[in-house]
C-alpha cells in the first residue's frame, strides 16, 4: 500500500493532536440535606467492610479529611465518635471495548503519454489519484477503558437514634479513561464532590482538572 506525503503529513498531525493532554474529568452525583449548624462540629469516619487495604484507605480518608476540614468541620479525638460520621469506598474496574476504524488508500494513477498543442510530446508519469483518499474498508481496533469511582457518605448522629445517624450527604464521583492509577485519580475525584460543596439537592455535574497542572477548569 502506498502512502502520499500528503497522507503522511495527515497522520503525523493526527498523532501530534491525539498525544496533546486531555482533561481529567469526573462525573458527580450528589443528594444533601445538610444541616446549616455543622460548622466546628467533629467527624470521624465509619470501619469499611473491606478491611485488607487499611493503608491505601487510610490515605483516600485524609483526601477526605482535608476537604472536611476546609468545610469548618474538625477530626474527632481518637477512639471518639464525631456528630459526622463518613464512609469512604474507592473502586476501580476495567474494560475491553472496540470500534470500527475507517481505512482510506491514497491511490496513485498513471497518466498516459501525451502530445500538446505545439507536438512536444510527453512520457507518461504516476501521480496522486485527483479524487483523494478512498475508503477500502474498517478494521476493527480494541482499546481498555478504566472506570475509578468514589462513594463518599456523611451521616448526622445528632437528633437521630442510638447508633443509627441519619445521611446528610451523599455523593458519586466517576472518572472513566486510560488510567488504571487509582490513587492518582482519587485526589481529583474527592476534589470534584467537594466543588461548591454540598450543591443542590439530585444535581449530577461534570469537573474537569487540568491533567498537567491538576488545576480546576472553571466551567
Amino acid at each position: 500500500m502506498f502512502f502520499s506525503p500528503r497522507l503522511c503529513m495527515a497522520l503525523l498531525l493526527t498523532a501530534l493532536l491525539g498525544a496533546c493532554a486531555s482533561p481529567i474529568t469526573a462525573r458527580v452525583t450528589r443528594f444533601n440535606q445538610w444541616p446549616a449548624d455543622l460548622t466546628g462540629s467533629t467527624f470521624s469516619f465509619r470501619t469499611p467492610v473491606d478491611t485488607g487495604r487499611e493503608l491505601e484507605q487510610a490515605t483516600y480518608e485524609g483526601h477526605v479529611q482535608a476537604a472536611l476540614e476546609k468545610q469548618g468541620l474538625k477530626r474527632a479525638p481518637a477512639g471518639q465518635l464525631g456528630r459526622i460520621q463518613a464512609e469512604v469506598s474507592a473502586t476501580l474496574r476495567s474494560k475491553e471495548k472496540t470500534y470500527l476504524q475507517p481505512i482510506y488508500q491514497d491511490n496513485q494513477v498513471f497518466l498516459p503519454p501525451f502530445r500538446d498543442a505545439s507536438g512536444r510530446v510527453f512520457p507518461g508519469a504516476w501521480a496522486a489519484d485527483p479524487f483523494g483518499p478512498r475508503y477500502v474498508g474498517d478494521r476493527q481496533v480494541s482499546y481498555t477503558v478504566h472506570t475509578a469511582s468514589l462513594r463518599l457518605r456523611l451521616l448526622d448522629a445528632q437528633a437521630s437514634p442510638p447508633g443509627k445517624p441519619r445521611t446528610v450527604f451523599e455523593s458519586r464521583a466517576v472518572y472513566e479513561g486510560g488510567s488504571d492509577n487509582l490513587p492518582a485519580v482519587v485526589p481529583y475525584l474527592v476534589r470534584a464532590v467537594f466543588d461548591d460543596f454540598p450543591g443542590q439537592n439530585g444535581q449530577v455535574s461534570t469537573v474537569k482538572f487540568d491533567s498537567e497542572t491538576g488545576a480546576l477548569i472553571k466551567k
